[in-house]
């Protein structure tokens, strides 16, 4: 069912959102076999490291599809150090998630029992610098307590492509798998948790690039769980940066004003799980 997606914390519907917003301002280009040096031409291609750093707010907004009758709206606003405002909308009910940049979360969900707006968990907050992090896990890749290795050569939908495996500081493990000849990133891998808190492997496609404000970034993710067979799409229809955003965005939110009561949306069918290279 589609409420139990939306309703666990981890869920494949939340992280590529998550993901889109972090990966849009990841560099792209490499060549050389180490992590080192394909993260260095990766920022190069992408469009140099200072223009990266000139990035102080983002807001990415577009649709999220389950299917063709289950589909919705949704935006992301994030502003440095570590501000974050995401919503989230399926028929008439919006999840919310949100950041202050300090040490404070907080997430309305409409899709569990008795909804209000509650403090992020301890789970939550353990990760919710990767999820704020608008340049991503490669640059000052150190400083942020993320390990970088070169993971080898793979091919993803065909096309050769190199492997990056990250390990951040909370020992949380994924690979990112970039274009041998654009050096675009093509694909994440890593896992999520599902209700009951088991580990689900995941995967994320990132397709449709186009150059804003002299950065490349993804505007198409298609998503999916191997396991699982769920999968959706999210379309990012428009990508704002440098904006101005009201610090009221970043503070505790108000729950939705109530709407007449309306069926809940059901899941998509389950595709067949993809294969992970």
């Amino acid at each position: 069912m589609l409420r139990s997606r939306l309703a666990a914390p981890g869920s494949l519907t939340v992280r590529p959102l998550l993901l889109l917003a972090t990966l849009l301002l990841l560099p792209l280009g490499a060549s050389a076999q180490t992590a080192e040096d394909i993260i260095d031409k990766y920022i190069a291609a992408r469009g140099g490291l200072a223009k990266i750093k000139a990035i102080q707010s983002e807001r990415v907004t577009g649709t999220i599809v389950f299917s063709p009758e289950v589909q919705g709206p949704f935006v992301v606003e994030r502003e440095r150090p570590l501000k974050m405002h995401m919503e989230l909308t399926i028929g008439r009910d919006t999840v919310i998630r949100v950041y202050d940049g300090k040490a404070a979360g907080w997430i309305y969900n409409p899709f569990v029992a008795n909804p209000t707006v509650t403090p992020m968990s301890e789970s939550d907050l353990r990760n919710i610098a990767d999820e704020a992090d608008f340049e991503g896990p490669f640059i000052d890749s150190k400083a942020k307590g993320n390990q970088l290795e070169y993971a080898g050569k793979t091919t993803v939908e065909g096309r050769p492509a190199h492997k990056i495996k990250v390990t951040n500081k909370n020992g949380d493990v994924s690979h990112f798998s970039f274009d041998a000849s654009t050096y675009f990133l093509l694909r994440w891998q890593g896992t999520r948790k599902n209700g009951a808190g088991k580990d689900i492997a995941s995967e994320s496609l990132f397709r449709n690039y186009r150059e804003i404000d002299d950065l490349q970034y993804p505007t198409l993710i298609e998503s999916s769980s191997p396991e699982t067979g769920e999968t959706q799409k999210i379309i990012a229809d428009k990508i704002e940066v440098n904006v101005s955003i009201s610090e009221s965005r970043f503070k505790k939110p108000n729950a939705p004003s109530a709407e007449p009561e309306a069926p809940a949306p059901t899941a998509p069918p389950a595709a067949s799980p993809k294969p992970n290279g």
